[in-house]
Parts: structure tokens; sequence; C-alpha cells
């Protein structure tokens, strides 16, 4: 598995939200191609093909590709970031310089799920863009309002202002079975409203494309279907759906060498979709349910090892909740969560990734090689069963400098590798903008005081005169040091 796990290449099949220096840019003529469509066209050439159609048969795709085509939308994205040409100077310990706006465009799909303009798409085809536009089958455009984006599903949901638009139904990724038909809808290559058909290759499927990083309470959840339906970059965010009509996955992902469509491509669940979109609607926040045990999966050696008859289902290792124990065993194996068969890990991170904390469910464990049903409460990231309340950033503004400020997420420093600091939010003509700061630098310290809140920072200038030295970064990770008069 390891061996076919370092040949994948993951191609992110939608807009890709990272942006590098212009430098990496101009060595890295296939990033740009999948970036750029007008500027690098994609060749396109005259094919035969041979082999059996849905007519021969006698699998007919239309009425599903017509339910789909129209509730499968274009979502193309503006991405500014702030690329930073300072200037060191050693005498006076100080960065300066203009830093400029680079603004960059991508595209993916998204899918419609009600009529009102909710629209499931990737997190990575939204990620840090400044600007969402929606365009519809029938070419009409709106401005995509971001609700919420789960990066450890990839999963996120966008609203659009409309009313009675065609919709997909949820179908039921549990019933999906290895070897029946689907169809991929999306936008590859900005050629919109494209259908390609291919079967379901395997279930449960694990590629390690996501962090994962308990320490720090980030638990991805990774069991994609796998098809041989055709996708490529631009698909990200798309419909995978079954020959019913009915949606069953969220296109993301393809294993391929070149970045380009090579045989597999990789869906989210549809239950899990619907489970993660409840929550945003519902709380703001993904609401992620734990059993309380680490667990492994089974292998010949582990299962001849632990004297165990079948490789089939999750070793519970170690109990991390007190709690769970009393249900679920160090040394039992989970083969059902409700009826729904568990076969190795990502199987059962995708049962109970449907449920939320503080529901009950059943789980069958194999124990001394007796079937065993146990009722578990599951709990949340923090060991109750409580509601995640959404983080709700502060805003504030500290008139002399002409800025207004935001506070920093917990994942936002994590990924900035800080423990303080305030985002300028909206910058007016002050003493920020004179002096050359731009809009999203971020303050981390103000004469070497460290500064958590606009209300730090008033506090530190209130009774300031004379120079001062602002220290802190841009979204991009550069560090940069401002003086000026006060």
């Amino acid at each position: 598995m390891k061996k076919i796990v370092s040949t994948i290449l993951i191609a992110v099949i939608g807009g890709v939200s990272a942006i590098v220096v212009e430098k990496q840019f101009s060595s890295n003529n296939e990033h740009t191609q999948l970036l750029d469509y007008k500027t690098n066209p994609i060749p396109v050439k005259f094919t035969s093909a041979y082999g059996s159609s849905a007519s021969t048969t006698g699998i007919d795709f239309t009425t599903a590709a017509e339910q789909s085509i129209n509730a499968v939308v274009h979502i193309k994205t503006t991405i500014e970031e702030t690329q930073n040409n300072l200037a060191y100077d050693p005498f006076h310990n100080y960065f300066y310089g203009q830093p400029q706006q680079r603004i960059q465009e991508a595209s993916g799909s998204g899918v419609i799920i009600s009529k009102d303009g909710y629209i499931v798409t990737n997190n990575h085809v939204v990620n840090g863009a400044t600007k969402i536009q929606v365009v519809l089958n029938d070419k009409r455009t709106y401005t995509g309002e971001l609700i919420g984006a789960d990066p450890q599903t990839d999963v996120a949901l966008v609203k659009i202002k409309a009313d009675e638009l065609p919709f997909l139904t949820y179908g039921n990724s549990d019933n999906v079975k290895v070897g029946e038909w689907a169809l991929a809808v999306g936008n590859p290559f900005n050629l919109t409203s494209t259908v390609t058909a291919g079967i379901i290759s395997a279930k449960g499927r694990n590629i390690n494309i996501f962090e994962n990083d308990p320490a720090h309470g980030i638990f991805p959840i990774e069991s994609f279907i796998q098809t041989d339906a055709a996708v490529n970059p631009g698909n990200s965010g798309g419909a995978l759906v079954n020959t019913s009509g009915e949606l069953v996955g969220i296109n993301t992902a393809i294993a391929s060498q070149t970045g380009s469509y090579a045989g597999y491509s990789f869906a989210i669940p549809v239950n899990i979709v619907k489970k993660i979109v409840a929550d945003m609607v519902e709380y703001g926040v993904v609401q992620r349910a734990f059993i309380g045990v680490s667990i492994r999966d089974i292998d010949s050696k582990f299962a001849e090892a632990n004297k165990l008859k079948s490789m089939n289902g999750v070793f519970v290792n170690g109990i991390t909740d007190e709690t769970a124990e009393a249900g679920v065993h160090v040394g039992d194996v989970i083969t059902k969560v409700e009826n729904n068969l568990v076969r190795n890990v990502p199987e059962l991170q995708e049962q109970i990734g449907k449920y939320r904390p503080g529901d009950k469910v059943n789980v069958t464990v194999m124990r001394d090689n007796s079937e065993v049903i146990v009722p578990v409460i599951l709990k949340n990231k923090d060991g109750n069963i409580g509601v995640i309340k959404k983080e709700v950033r502060s805003e504030a503004s500290v008139g002399a400098l002409g800025a207004s400020f935001e506070s920093l997420s917990k994942e936002e420093m994590k990924k900035l590798a800080i423990t303080n600091g305030i985002r300028i939010k909206k910058l007016d003509n002050g003493k920020l903008a004179s002096a050359g700061i731009k809009q999203g630098f971020i303050i981390t310290s103000v004469d070497k005081k460290k500064v958590a809140s606009a209300e730090e920072l008033e506090s530190i200038l209130k009774d300031k005169s004379g120079m001062i030295m602002i220290e802190g970064m841009y979204p991009n990770g550069i560090h940069a040091y401002y003086t000026f008069h006060y």
C-alpha cells in the first residue's frame, strides 16, 4: 500500500489555493498550464474509440446526465496575495519597500444541493479566495458567499442569491457497490458541463492527501470512493452521480504522475458531505464525533501475532476517553457501526463521521472470538458531548493608524508559526498606509511589545510619541519591519 501511495501524485482538480512566488511559476510550466487556460490552451486531438458503448450494453446514462448537468456549476475564484519586495536596512534594522498585490484566477466545479442556492464544492477550490464567481449551466452568473469550509474533509459550502434552481438530490454512498456505473460531471480544463462515465473501482480509499496532526486537533477523514470515470483539473467539487441521477460523491482528486487523468479518481462519499453541510448551516462549524479509542488496521502478521481469525475490522489498541472503556475494550475488533460493515480504519472514520457528539450508536465488536454489540455515546474533540462553537473574530479599529483589525484563528496562527498577532482588515489613509504597510499585514509587536488584540495595540500607543517600530508578517509568511513617526 505504501508503495502505491508513494507513486500517487494528487492533482488538485480545482482552483489551486497556494500561490508561490513568480520565479517558481516560471520554472513550473505544468502548474501554469493548469491555472491559465486561456494563454495555455489544452491541445485537442481526434481519437478513435473502440469497445462497447452504453447503448450496446443496455445502460442508458442520458437521464442521469440531463439531471446532473444543470445542477453542476462552474466556480471561478480570484485570489489576492501580497508579494513582498522589501529590502533590508542593516543600519536601522528594518525592512523597507512597497509590497505588491498579486492576483491569480483559478476555477473548479460545484454542485447545487438546494433550490435556494446552496452549493457544495471542495475546500481547495475556494480556499484563500477573495472573490467567488458562480456560473450556472445556462450562463447566469452570481457572486458566491462562503458559508463554511472544512479542510479535514475538503468540503466547502457556498451560497448564491437565487431561487428555483435545479439541484441534485442526495443518494446513499453506503449503498454504492464496487462495479456499478457512475458519472462524473464538472468543468475540466474550462470545458464546461462535461460528463464522463466509469465504474466504482473501490471504496474506503485512504490516499493521505490531508494533513494529520492529532496533537493539534486535526483528524482528517479519508474514505474516498474510487472510480475510473475520467476527471481532470477543473473537475474538483463536481458531482459523482449514480445512473439514477443521485449525488453519491464530490469529485476531489486523481492519481497521476502527470497532473492529468491517468485512470483513477477519488470522490468524497455523499453521506459525509451531507453531514458536513448540515453542520455548517446549523452551527457554522463541523461537529466532529469520536469514539474515544486509538485504532489500527489489521494485516496478516498482526492477525497471526494477536490470534485473530479475520483481518476484517479495526483493532482497538488503546482508550483515549475513560468513558469509552465501559463499552469498547482494548483488544476488541470493531466490525460494524450500526448495520454498516467496517473493514478498515478509513471505513470506520467514514461511518463515525456521519454522526455528531452526543449521538448514541451501536458498535459491533469481536471480543474473545464472539460478536458483541455495545452502545457508544460519541464525544467531541474535548471529550464531552457539547456543541463546538464557531470561533468569532473580533474586529476593532485604531483611528490614528487609519486601519481596522481582526483577530486570527488558532489554525491561522499555527500555520504561520506565531502565537499572537492582529491582521489589518481594512486600510485607509493614515500612519500605516504612509509607512508602506499593506492590507492583510499581521502586526505581532510594536516596539518589541507583543500585540494580540486591537485593544492591546491601542494601549501601547496611548502615550506614545516619536518613532515606533512595527513588526509582523504578510500572509505569505515573509516577515517585515516598519518604522515611522507617530
